[in-house]
């Protein structure tokens, strides 16, 4: 595949290919019709047939090649099915998609100091667990570490203070980075403002734009409520002190903190089956 790939990306070969497609050629004709001499034109056909595009075959004084439809055809599938992956429904591609028009639309909004001020978003999870799981999940770093970043992230450095004035210090990087060779992918320092465990926590937040001024001031208030089945999160976001430099940031929060939480969502589930799992297993010993 690679060979064949790299055999038709020169234009020339491409041309030739083009023309073997209506009918196989010999190499005196294939030269004139594509304006290049023979010699030229001989290499590239030989090129081409190590590829497996075409094949050749004698005919008294000349070479007569015609066009292999097999090998397309398989590139061809191939480069289909990339296509499918990266357009399917609810996939990555979309998401991106959405971010590009949600970050054009905040760059053309952002037009001084405090213009998103006030700007707020509503998160609401119907979660498994109990409401003092939930609260572990939202407080204890090794748990936060888990879900507290987008998709494709990962944590890199945190601290989570659930105290009154405690510190929050949030570091992510790519998922893919794993040695940290490359920049962080983003920074974000605060404090925490209200912690009744089970029930209530908010916290002020700041992502730092590069030379490590905050971006804005994210205020968020989380409230736990027990259910039948688990508990039910409802976070407040509101935006204050926005700088113009913010608009790439708040471009994000709706995708990327709804992801985090869906990564919550995901894990409380995945944990609460494991535990049923174990009970289950000790009450059949």
């Amino acid at each position: 595949m690679d060979a064949l790939l790299s055999a038709l990306a020169d234009p020339a070969r491409w041309r030739l290919v083009i023309l073997l497609a209506e009918r196989p050629r010999p190499v005196g004709v294939l030269a004139r019709l594509a304006e290049a001499r023979q010699p030229q034109t001989t290499k590239h056909l030989q090129v081409l047939e190590r590829a497996g595009a075409v094949t050749s075959q004698r005919s008294g004084q000349r070479r007569i090649y015609a066009l292999r439809p097999g090998p397309l055809r398989e590139l061809a599938a191939a480069l289909g099915r990339l296509a499918d992956t990266a357009d399917q429904a609810g996939g990555t591609r979309e998401t991106y998609d959405r971010y590009g028009l949600s970050l054009h639309a905040e760059r053309l909004a952002a037009e001084g100091p405090g213009w998103a001020d006030g700007r707020s978003f509503r998160f609401l999870r119907s979660l498994a667990g109990r409401p003092e799981l939930v609260w572990r999940h939202l407080t204890e770093t090794s748990l936060l570490a888990r879900w507290w970043t987008p998709d494709d992230l990962r944590v890199s450095e945190l601290v989570f203070e659930a105290r009154p004035g405690g510190r929050i210090v949030q570091e992510y990087r790519e998922a893919e980075d794993v040695d940290g060779s490359d920049p962080a992918a983003g920074r974000a320092e605060g404090v925490v403002v209200d912690v009744r465990p089970g029930e209530h926590l908010a916290y002020r937040l700041s992502p730092l734009l590069p030379d490590g001024r905050p971006a804005f001031i994210a205020h968020l208030d989380l409230g736990l409520r027990p259910t039948g089945t688990g508990t039910d999160l409802d976070v407040r976001f509101r935006i204050s002190d926005s700088t113009v430099e913010s608009a790439d940031f708040i471009a994000g929060i709706e995708i990327g903190f709804g992801q985090s939480l869906d990564r919550l969502a995901a894990t409380l589930s995945a944990d609460s089956r494991d535990t049923e799992h174990d009970t289950d297993t000790r009450s059949t010993k």
